[in-house]
């Protein structure tokens, strides 16, 4: 299903196994999976994070959909949201874990543990 963001460009929705194969292959024909063990992963990880996290250090709470951001600001917000992400799924299947389905499980847990409030 292809639809268009406030940038005016065209997406699909992406499954996260389209994202793992893309992934795979591309670090494959890189010769890079020797290095892409757990422990090197989440240190990646971790490292994105941080450089997700410095966007938004020194800008107090900003309002739901950046309207106040530049779309360069914007740009920089999902190059580093995307490395995340990317880490993420790569973690999560040289570890062999089904991320969509533990994500799943997750929010079905999450709702047991944190039931509706009348």
């Amino acid at each position: 299903m292809e639809c268009t963001n406030k940038f005016s460009r065209k997406f699909k929705d992406v499954s996260l196994e389209e994202l793992r194969d893309k992934l795979a292959e591309f670090a494959k024909l890189r010769n890079w999976d020797k290095y892409h063990s757990p422990r090197n992963l989440l240190l990646a990880l971790v490292g994105e994070v941080g450089e997700l996290s410095e966007i938004f250090q020194w800008k107090g709470e900003v309002e739901r959909g950046l309207p106040n951001w530049s779309n360069d600001d914007k740009k920089h917000l999902e190059e580093e949201i995307s490395d995340v992400l990317l880490y993420l799924v790569q973690l999560a299947d040289v570890c062999g874990l089904d991320l969509g389905q533990a994500a799943l499980s997750k929010i079905v847990k999450n709702a047991q543990k944190y039931p509706l409030l009348d």
